[in-house]
């Protein structure tokens, strides 16, 4: 991966087939190509209805997880929403838990290579399928180790040749499916198909897995979304379809457990070519995901080791090849020992709880930021039915958990106590993060809060996801002297205030700025809109320009013909800055002129607050612009707010309001 200048380190070279490729061929795998058998042999012909259970209990967490990739696409995906939004301790379990589930989505997809051995040695049995896996996983460890991979454009075409294989094996045995193989539909009860369900899951957990490389997308807030619904989408046809025609074409007793089911009615129906290209698709899409899974299950452990969580040598990478040698090598001694110690039903079963208690962990979290109150998470993309559809999702997951059995619970509670005694004995020691959660809790308790770290980490997000390069407004409204007064103005006092905060810094005499916005106003109204008016004067000197941001929930009433203003940009500049006057005027305009501008403007807490409401604005930038070419030494404003409301006096951690008093700037 190459390094970019952006915080991330992560280049963003993904774009939307390629998202669409990773989702789609992490979920044509093992899922399709080997599960249906063991699943059938569960629940009968009523398998078909299992994964289209399976295919509407993983929409919600799609659609969360969309909601936070949007907002914070970083690497880590689960781990990092988890984290930052319930704490170290949640995190760290997640953290193991989406190492886990990878890790066994891997191993399955390694079962389905040793499965392939039985097309040509059908005698051999279940030895013969992990001997196979665990070649298969010796020979993906060295590839990886050796930082061979798949570019983004082989992935996409190898995706689409998937999907082609596919839809010719389901056109070409449809016609062959008979009605008669369906009944009974449902032998063994709802429960069976209920169970099934929770097992299949493990097919589509891959969808939800793009969210990893979120920091490597160009444009998330589009494509993300808008890749998982494309391959939801299409390969949910595909899921169904193909399940359907395997128990229409299939013998019964040839379908119950079989690990190649799709072959096995290839070759019955569709014919010795038709089976050749299917077996030829499973390799391949075995192959691409035990080969990726490998080195995805190493990124939690990388996020987990750059924030604390895990010791920091499992994030060095190999000097000769700069792969992350000990973390892959580490994962891969652990594959072997579950391919070798587990049935495949376990191992799915297992998988598929873990994934299942992620998803759980992910829609609590969606719930976290949603209510935390942070004014810095800004998804582009939003999930529909909050609370109602996370709650009832949380529901059918652990439903489904229940149902899974006893060796899959236990190992995933074992898993989790093993992560809980990492926390208490490693983590909690080193690590004093504040989470969203915390911060909700805080708000609840107090509006006395001063403002948490992970408003400053959202802000930075934001402003790399959306591509903002600052330029010389920015600067400018960083420095700026911010206002927050409660209690209704008249325009002389409204003067009198921009005047003494931004005296000292202009060198210029506070009684004589007061006059000249009171010339300005008395020649023409500044007012620009019934929410908006700009003062603006010209002062002498050269090479002087300076901002003062007013918010006044009280309105400032500049005529009695017009209503209270409560947004007001004040500038003041000397006259060879007459061209940057024209620029902040057309800034202003387009920020205040933003969707969702007038809302985010009356919920900000404070002046740092405010200051992020500027800054995050989607308007035109002009040229890059750094404090190193700023056209004179100006000294900044050393006054950033004054606040007659109780509240936004204690956010900012001062004492009792002074109307008549202004409190020193915080830089941003």
């Amino acid at each position: 991966m190459v390094a970019s200048a952006k915080g991330s380190g992560d280049s963003k070279v993904l774009g939307l087939f390629d998202v669409f490729a990773i989702a789609a061929g992490a979920m044509i795998s093992s899922g399709l190509f080997v599960l249906p058998g063991i699943a059938f042999a569960e629940a009968g012909p009523a398998v078909v209805l299992a994964y289209a259970l399976a295919i509407i209990g993983i929409l919600p967490v799609m659609l969360a997880k969309a909601e936070l990739a949007t907002a914070m696409p970083m690497a880590g995906g689960s781990y990092f929403f988890i984290e930052r939004s319930l704490g170290p301790l949640a995190g760290t379990i997640a953290g193991f838990a989406n190492w886990l589930s990878i890790a066994l989505k891997t191993a399955f997809a390694l079962v389905g290579i040793g499965a392939l051995a039985l097309s040509f040695f059908p005698e051999a049995g279940l030895t013969a399928v992990k001997a196979t896996a665990l070649v298969a996983l010796l020979l993906f460890t060295v590839i990886n180790v050796f930082g061979a991979g798949k570019s983004g454009k082989l992935q996409v075409v190898l995706v689409f040749a998937l999907i082609a294989i596919l839809a010719l094996f389901i056109l070409t045995a449809l016609p062959d499916a008979e009605p008669a193989r369906f009944a009974p539909f449902m032998p063994s009860g709802f429960g069976s198909v209920l169970a099934v369900a929770g097992m299949v899951f493990v097919s589509y957990g891959g969808l939800t897995k793009v969210a990893s490389v979120a920091s490597e997308v160009v444009n998330p807030q589009r494509n993300l979304p808008l890749g998982m619904f494309m391959a939801i989408g299409i390969v949910s046809v595909l899921y169904l379809g193909a399940v359907f025609v395997v128990v229409g074409v299939s013998d019964p007793e040839m379908l119950s457990g079989s690990l190649t089911p799709l072959y096995d009615a290839a070759k019955q129906s569709s014919g010795n070519v038709v089976a050749v290209l299917v077996d030829i698709a499973a390799f391949l899409a075995f192959a691409t995901t035990a080969n990726a899974g490998i080195l995805a299950a190493s990124r939690s452990p990388l996020a987990m080791a750059r924030d604390g969580l895990v010791p920091a040598w499992l994030a060095k990478t190999s000097p000769r090849f700069g792969t992350p040698l000990l973390a892959i090598l580490f994962t891969s001694l652990f594959l072997g020992a579950v391919i070798a110690a587990l049935s495949v039903e376990d191992l799915v079963k297992t998988a598929s709880t873990m994934l299942l208690c992620m998803f759980a962990m992910v829609q609590v979290s969606l719930l976290i930021m949603r209510y935390s109150g942070l004014e810095n998470y800004r998804p582009t993309f939003r999930m529909p039915g909050v609370p109602f559809l996370p709650l009832l999702s949380i529901g059918i997951y652990f439903l489904l958990i229940a149902e899974m059995g006893w060796t899959p619970l236990l190992l995933s509670f074992g898993f989790c106590l093993v992560a809980l005694c990492w926390y208490i004995f490693y983590v909690h020691r080193r690590i004093d993060r504040e989470s969203a959660l915390v911060y909700l809790v805080k708000r609840v308790v107090s509006k006395s809060m001063v403002r948490p770290e992970l408003e400053s980490e959202l802000k930075q997000i934001t402003i790399e996801r959306d591509d903002i390069a600052r330029d010389r407004f920015d600067h400018l409204v960083d420095d700026a002297l911010i206002l927050d007064i409660a209690e209704p103005l008249e325009p002389e006092v409204l003067f009198r205030k921009i005047a003494s905060g931004a005296a000292a810094a202009l060198d210029v005499a506070e009684d004589r700025l007061y006059e000249l916005f009171l010339e300005r106003e008395k020649s023409s109204s500044t007012v620009l809109t019934p929410e908006l008016a700009v003062p603006h004067i010209i002062i002498e000197g050269e090479k002087h320009f300076e901002l003062v941001v007013v918010r006044a929930p009280g309105g400032v009433r500049f005529s009695k013909l017009q209503p209270p203003v409560h947004c007001i940009f004040a500038l003041i500049g000397t006259a060879d800055e007459r061209n940057f006057h024209l620029q902040a005027l057309m800034h202003i305009a387009r920020l205040v002129s933003e969707a969702g501008f007038q809302q985010r403007w009356d919920n900000a807490r404070n002046a740092e607050g405010l200051r992020d409401v500027i800054h995050l604005a989607k308007r035109e930038r002009s040229e890059t612009w750094t404090p190193a070419t700023k056209p004179a030494p100006t000294k900044p404003l050393a006054v950033e707010s004054e606040a007659s409301a109780p509240e936004a006096k204690q956010a900012e951690g001062e004492g009792p309001p002074d109307d008549e008093t202004s409190t020193p700037s915080e830089q941003d």
